[in-house]
């Protein structure tokens, strides 16, 4: 079926959640008079989703077979030749980003009935998730730099609403308020990349911008020697470190765990942070002519990989541990787009897309047998009360690790040889840094799983370590009164900080309920098979033909290529290399530490105080930005409140003038006497004056 698409079929797409998401947004809340109710409310949304998922999935058949699309829709406007258009450019990558949006964002609309249904705020969510899933549509399937920043905005405005969802409750607030200015940050070096191509190309169209790749690779930026398209890649992906959560503007991600778990998988899984990865792909043929540039994102993604994974070998709170476990898996794509292997970043997005989706669902479905305690320290011995969560949990974990056949494996070992393959400064750094991360992964994964399904059953019970433990505020904050089991109201109980959440003494855990299983069990198939059967088309074959441009001096997809024999033999093969050596060493470890001996960690803990202190701080980084950032943003904020406000405007102009028209007064009040033979007098004086001014002497001439 080579050839076009029908525009109209695809414009379907990203405006049927929208439409959903507006009837759930204003016939279900108190904005209309909640004329819909909750069934209405839920039933639209999904149908959007799921018309969004069928039309991109028949969408990505016609695309195989050869279809394509690349036109705009509408022009917004035309300013001195430049157009600002709604367009869409459908081709292999894209209708692959339009499958995992709209089946992740589907499966999470059908958990959502089940894990908020308690909630007040069920049909406001449900309306938030659809905008969310449309804003992301909108970025992947735009052809042209405006309506990527659109779409890149909206779903940050649409994280922000719901990350704050709970908005009673202080640390949801600050949370969605961090991720809000993070995200500016990156979005202002985003604007400037825009800004540059859009200057110097004259055009924000993919296409055309592109076509002049290589006029643009000669020219300097005005009054320096650096390359203009090593600027402008520099600051776009400037922007992906904000949206895509890289070193050092990564610290909005694990705080956004405030949101309720299903918008921790559709934001953290295959939508809003990797965006980024998206991009950069999408701009392949400019960063492809800026070594420079490829090197910095080959080392901010090796940090990415490495120094988060420590952070998640740290944590207590369930869904914290799968948040850092998404930072390190960000840092792997974003090392993968470094080394010019943009097709294996994609694949990894796509993989890790499935089954990240599965563990935060899977670690929300613990939340609810737990009644809303995240503290993996009040679990254990879940596995026979939950069987499915277990099962699925399982699976993922088993694809996030890279185990031989389990979809992870082949996105994470490719990731891992491309980066040995790459030749670009950093790269050595780089390959270190992803092979550590193999043994780190799994030693927090599998901590997190022991901790939770396995070991001594510790719920049920009293807990004094809630207080003493640095991620107590975070268990409290993030433990959902919303839909507590003994019908809590959220907003009443959003400030109660000595309410109970947890299983009570005597109380079993509960498998979930189907509407939470179902889509567990429907993530779980593609975890584990996906990367068996889509690596040889996505990475080596011609999948991402004329989508994707590899440099002829950048050659490790090449060398992958040579080396890649199938998908069986790349398994069979991997029995023999470090990273799977290393995931096993991980994963024993963890059952050591965990299963066996649990006096080691403290053992640890004590004997490695400093790295634990530093750990437990997270590099400070948070403190450092408080008292750079947020403390010279105050103190820049005083200086001119003081300085200004107080000094130029209040001293200066308001009260200065006054102060002038005073003085003035009081000069003039000396002649204003009152006294008429004063006035007389001055007239007489002024009479004379004049006499004696324009008298003409006769000696003047």
């Amino acid at each position: 079926m080579a050839g076009q698409l029908n525009p109209h079929l695809l414009l379907a797409v990203p405006l049927a959640p929208l439409a959903g998401s507006a009837i759930a947004g204003l016939l279900g809340t108190k904005f209309f008079g909640n004329v819909v109710g909750r069934k209405v409310s839920h039933t639209v949304t999904i149908l959007g989703v799921l018309i969004a998922f069928i039309i991109s999935f028949q969408t990505l058949l016609a695309v195989m077979d050869g279809a394509t699309y690349n036109g705009t829709l509408y022009t917004w406007m035309t300013v001195a030749g430049l157009k600002l258009e709604v367009g869409f450019l459908i081709d292999s990558l894209t209708a692959m980003m339009m499958c995992v949006v709209t089946f992740v964002s589907l499966m999470v609309h059908i958990y959502t009935i089940g894990y908020m249904k308690d909630d007040d705020g069920y049909n406001r969510f449900f309306s938030y998730i659809s905008l969310f899933t449309f804003s992301m549509l909108m970025l992947v399937m735009s052809n042209n730099f405006l309506q990527l920043f659109f779409g890149w905005e909206a779903v940050g405005l649409v994280s922000y609403l719901l990350i704050g969802f709970w908005y009673t409750r202080p640390t949801a607030i600050k949370a969605n308020m961090k991720a809000f200015l993070v995200n500016r940050v990156g979005d202002f070096g985003f604007i400037l990349g825009i800004g540059l191509l859009l200057a110097y190309a004259g055009s924000m169209n993919y296409g055309e911008v592109f076509a002049k790749r290589g006029e643009l690779a000669q020219l300097t930026l005005p009054g320096t020697d650096w390359m203009l398209l090593t600027v402008a890649c520099i600051c776009l992906f400037v922007g992906a470190m904000g949206k895509s959560a890289q070193f050092p503007l990564h610290v909005w991600l694990p705080d956004s765990m405030e949101g309720p778990t299903p918008i921790s998988a559709l934001i953290h899984a295959a939508t809003m942070v990797t965006a980024g990865i998206f991009m950069v792909t999408r701009m392949s043929p400019l960063f492809e002519l800026s070594d420079t540039a490829l090197s910095v994102i080959l080392v901010i993604g090796a940090i990415t990989a490495l120094f988060m994974g420590f952070l998640g070998t740290m944590q207590t709170d369930i869904k914290r541990v799968v948040a850092y476990s998404t930072l390190s898996q960000l840092g792997y794509m974003t090392v993968a787009l470094g080394a010019s292997a943009y097709s294996v970043a994609v694949f990894h997005l796509m993989t890790h897309a499935f089954f990240k989706a599965l563990l935060f669902l899977g670690a929300g479905s613990v939340i609810i047998g737990m009644h809303h305690d995240q503290d993996m320290r009040n679990m254990g011995g879940l596995r026979k009360y939950m069987p499915i969560t277990w099962i699925t949990s399982l699976l993922g974990s088993l694809a996030l690790i890279g185990t031989p056949f389990f979809s992870g494996f082949y996105s994470k070992d490719s990731i891992i040889e491309a980066a040995a393959e790459s030749h670009l400064a950093g790269s050595g750094f780089a390959y270190f840094a992803v092979l550590a991360s193999v043994f780190v992964t799994a030693f927090y994964s599998f901590r997190m799983y022991f901790m939770v399904f396995h070991g001594e059953e510790r719920f049920g019970k009293a807990h004094d370590h809630g207080h003493d433990d640095h991620h107590a505020p975070a268990v409290a904050s993030a433990a959902h009164g919303a839909h507590d089991d003994h019908g809590h109201d959220a907003h009443d109980d959003a400030h109660d900080d000595h309410e109970h959440h947890g299983l009570a003494p005597g109380q079993k855990p509960h498998e979930s309920p189907l509407v939470v299983t179902l889509p567990l069990i429907l993530l779980a198939i593609p975890s584990v098979i996906i990367g068996f059967f889509a690596i040889s088309p996505m990475v080596f074959g011609d999948f991402f033909k004329n989508v994707i441009f590899v440099g002829e001096n950048h050659k490790a997809i090449e060398e992958l290529a040579h080396e890649f024999h199938g998908p069986l033999a790349m398994a069979v093969h991997s029995l023999t290399s470090a990273p799977l050596w290393l995931a096993i060493a991980g994963v024993v470890v963890a059952y050591y530490f965990y299963m066996v001996n649990p006096r080691v960690p403290a053992w640890f803990k004590e004997k490695f105080s400093a790295i634990y202190t530093l750990l437990d701080n997270k590099y400070y980084m948070d403190k450092f930005n408080d008292v750079v950032f947020a403390g010279g943003a105050r103190m820049l904020g005083s200086g001119l409140w003081i300085v200004g406000d107080k000094g130029l405007i209040d001293g200066l102009v308001v009260n200065g003038s006054a102060k002038v028209v005073n003085w003035f007064s009081k000069v003039t009040r000396l002649w204003q006497s009152g006294y008429i033979y004063h006035y007389a007098f001055v007239m007489i004086i002024g009479v004379l004056g004049f006499l004696v001014w324009f008298m003409p002497f006769p000696f003047a001439k």
